[in-house]
């Protein structure tokens, strides 16, 4: 039998191995970006975060124009289930660009800074749900994430633990004795972790092959991919622990708990196996490895956890918790100022100082709760399709873990939905979507929850249909 390559087959052929090659290329590109942000402490400063929108766009413009001259846009099932979380993430930004040019903030800078931010952050949702739409670019995005997340906790650890304290380009001026790796501040750390964490949780879920246990397989567990993720986590919460961050540990934790032990009683199959899996990151890493790495200091400042002044010795004693409800407290009066069209995104700053009483003595530039900042910047109107992002996303991510036909989209449902719920939880007494690194993250993880539904096995040939999302 012969078989005869027509000149239209081969220019075809050529034209997609043209066009995977300069997916590959943008893929490389995103995952390197994902790492670098938290390097730069956290993409914080404007250098930075200015950067981070540059290569964003720049790749969404190359990405964009393949799509258009390959018309295969309408072909890509997670970019079309993407589409209205991405119309979401265009409706808030529509908003915050109404804000500027209308006059409503009342620091236009800002309010600037946060739209190109913002745009930023919505062209990165589109172009991961975009070019990672197999399997194997999943667990690959998966594995970067984990990389990052690792590389941060073992280059904080190191540092407290030899007492140099240094963040990435000079010493520490705050937060010595606490892993705050790249970061500035441990919460932010403790928040990035979480989402790695909960990365890595996914992928070791999602790589499971269903086989009942054989001892002859032991060596392979011991040595294989599988260990190698396990040590990873281990570092990570050891990493988690030594922050010291009181509400990061407690929003993990609960994450995995409560998605843990649904996705326990949803897959009765191996039951007992993914509970040990899962229950071993409470009992071996929290309890007994953390034990040796500042857990009795996470447990103290637990104890010592302060929600009223302290009168010690005839003189008032403030703790950081106390400042933190007393902002939530006068930040509620400046919501109900203007509940609806906000005070401008980015503006907090700007807006809150003439709220508090006497009693607040330091300068806020944050509300320590992302949920009310965002409700005073944005207002119910820029809030709204927020909300409806994450909690869709949320949603999608109960979906997939849910599914009983796939091992690997169930796997990386419970990933993404441990890290959205832990991010929500800890989002409430601190800031860190208000932080480029963090935020970024935050948007890649709500893209995994698209991508743990519509993903494909393989990559269509020419000529053929995309493959379905099977199992």
């Amino acid at each position: 039998m012969r078989f005869v390559i027509t000149d239209e087959a081969a220019g075809a052929q050529g034209n997609l191995s043209a066009g995977l090659s300069l997916e590959r290329a943008l893929v490389i590109v995103v995952l390197s970006l994902l790492i670098w942000l938290p390097l730069p402490l956290a993409s914080h400063r404007e250098w930075s975060s200015a950067l981070f929108v540059f290569i964003v766009a720049l790749a969404s413009a190359i990405w964009s124009i393949r799509l258009l001259r390959s018309r295969a846009a309408c072909r890509i099932s997670t970019l079309r289930a993407a589409l209205p979380l991405f119309a979401l993430l265009v409706a808030a930004q529509a908003w915050v660009a109404a804000q500027w040019l209308a006059g409503i903030s009342v620091d236009t800078g800002a309010t600037c800074r946060d739209l190109i931010l913002g745009c930023g952050y919505t062209l990165l949702f589109l172009l991961i749900t975009g070019l990672f739409y197999t399997r194997r670019r999943v667990t690959l995005l998966l594995a970067v994430l984990t990389i990052s997340g690792l590389l941060q906790a073992f280059y904080g650890s190191l540092m407290t633990l030899s007492h140099i304290d240094w963040l990435a380009f000079g010493p520490k001026e705050t937060g010595q004795g606490d892993v705050t790796g790249t970061f500035v501040n441990r919460n932010h750390l403790a928040g990035y972790l979480e989402m790695t964490l909960a990365c890595g949780l996914g992928l070791l879920m999602a790589l499971r092959d269903g086989r009942p246990f054989s001892w002859l397989a032991l060596p392979d567990l011991l040595i294989g991919p599988k260990m190698r993720i396990r040590l990873a986590l281990a570092i990570m919460v050891i990493a988690l622990v030594m922050s010291h961050s009181r509400m990061g540990n407690s929003a993990f934790f609960t994450g995995l708990i409560l998605l843990g032990g649904l996705f326990t009683l949803v897959h009765r199959q191996h039951r007992l196996r993914n509970g040990l899996i899962l229950v071993s990151l409470l009992l071996i890493d929290l309890l007994i490895i953390s034990q040796f790495f500042g857990l009795d200091k996470l447990e103290d400042r637990l104890l010592e956890t302060q929600f009223e002044d302290q009168v010690v010795n005839g003189q008032v004693v403030r703790h950081e918790n106390v400042d933190r409800d007393d902002i939530v407290r006068y930040a509620l009066p400046q919501l109900r100022e203007r509940p609806f069209i906000g005070f401008g995104a980015g503006a907090f700053e700007t807006s809150f100082p003439r709220f508090p009483g006497p009693d607040i003595r330091s300068h806020f530039d944050h509300a320590h709760n992302d949920v009310l900042e965002f409700a005073i910047e944005f207002g119910l109107i820029g809030l709204t399709p927020l909300a409806l992002f994450v909690l869709w996303s949320f949603a999608m991510a109960l979906k997939a873990l849910w599914r009983r036909d796939s091992l690997y989209r169930s796997g990386v449902g419970l990933g993404a939905g441990i890290g959205i719920l832990a991010i929500g939880i800890h989002s409430l007494s601190d800031f860190n979507l208000q932080i480029p690194a963090n935020a970024a993250t935050f948007v890649t993880l709500c893209a995994i929850a698209v991508l743990a539904n519509h993903h494909h096995a393989r990559i269509a040939r020419v000529g053929e249909r995309d493959p379905d999302s099977e199992a």
